[in-house]
């Protein structure tokens, strides 16, 4: 009788494991893919159409962000960017970052990591 407990207990082992065999594999948190440190931003650009800015995040990739209105319709590359965090300067989610422009806040409504294919087709003004 001894001998049966520890192999149904190892039965029971093994069949939790196999049902959390994939589920374990499963990434926890796909949204943290998307973060980005505040201290990694190397350059920015403005799209045409008012509302886009691309920033380089420290030359491996290019992040598109999209304001509610064009409140960067009168700025330039040139321009200074006032970034604050609004934690720890970790970036994940538009509502994590207040953006002005010449004096102007904007509203951030979208955060968007670009794929290098996509990054490349951009116009090379508007590349960062």
């Amino acid at each position: 009788m001894k001998a049966f407990v520890p192999a149904a207990a190892a039965v029971v082992v093994a069949a939790f494991s196999a049902a959390a065999g994939p589920a374990a594999a499963q990434p926890a948190d796909k949204s943290s893919d998307s973060c980005f440190l505040t201290r990694y931003l190397r350059g920015h650009t403005v799209g045409d159409d008012g509302h886009t800015l691309y920033f380089n995040v420290d030359g491996k990739w290019t992040d598109r962000v999209k304001t509610a209105g064009p409140c960067l319709a009168a700025a330039t590359a040139s321009d200074p960017i006032v970034l604050r965090d609004r934690g720890q300067g970790r970036i994940c989610k538009p509502i994590d970052l207040d953006l002005a422009v010449r004096g102007t806040r904007c509203i951030v409504n979208e955060i968007t990591r670009l794929t290098p294919a996509e990054a490349s087709a951009l116009p090379k003004r508007q590349q960062p």
